[in-house]
């Protein structure tokens, strides 16, 4: 049998729709609008589900808001954005083109004191892999949510497929997005599109 995990993006917040570097932003109340409008057609496996979440406000305020409680996976943190935290990306444009230009293309660059997407997808891989694979027992196989943000959803996509990290920044995560990846018996992981 398969495990099945689908990893979930958090609803936009206020500061993410203003271009500002998270800094453990709350939801408001216009993305607990928004997640009660998209629980009423997203397939999410709940009930049997183990369920992990980042640290953040804005991931702890979603499994709430879905009524799934969740354990705490530090795997599933945002990328750490270091001195850029609470920043405006216009504001970084105007002051530090270069190092802007660089995190957005390169997977090895960092904001001064933060993380790289390359440190990202070591991480996100390490926890995949760490997750134990379904038994052989007739069952439907372990189901498993998570709740987390974009990038580390391009981690687990760029991992799975065994992508050069320099194309994660040809993948695009919306906010409520779904990203379904399941593992067989034998530990390879596959993506499969998922309704949400």
């Amino acid at each position: 049998m398969q495990t099945r995990l689908q990893l979930v993006s958090h609803p936009a917040t206020r500061e993410m729709r203003v271009g500002t570097f998270p800094a453990d932003d709350p939801l408001d109340s216009r993305a607990f609008d928004e997640l009660r409008a998209w629980r009423g057609r997203a397939l999410i496996a709940g009930q049997a589900a183990q369920v992990f979440r980042s640290a953040a406000t804005c991931a702890r305020e979603t499994a709430e808001a879905l009524g799934l409680s969740a354990e705490i996976a530090p795997a599933l943190s945002d990328a750490d954005a270091g001195a850029w935290r609470g920043r405006r990306l216009h504001e970084l444009a105007a002051t530090e083109p270069e190092a802007l230009a660089a995190w957005i293309h390169s997977p090895d660059a960092a904001p001064p004191g933060g993380e790289s997407f390359r440190s990202v997808l070591a991480r996100v891989g390490s926890w995949l892999d760490a997750l134990a694979p379904a038994s052989s027992s007739a069952d439907a196989g372990m189901q498993v949510v998570a709740l987390t943000h974009a990038v580390v959803m391009r981690a687990a996509l760029v991992h799975v497929l065994a992508a050069p990290a320099e194309s994660f920044a040809r993948i695009e995560i919306a906010p409520l997005s779904i990203v379904e990846l399941r593992r067989s018996r034998e530990g390879v992981w596959t993506w499969r599109a998922a309704a949400g």
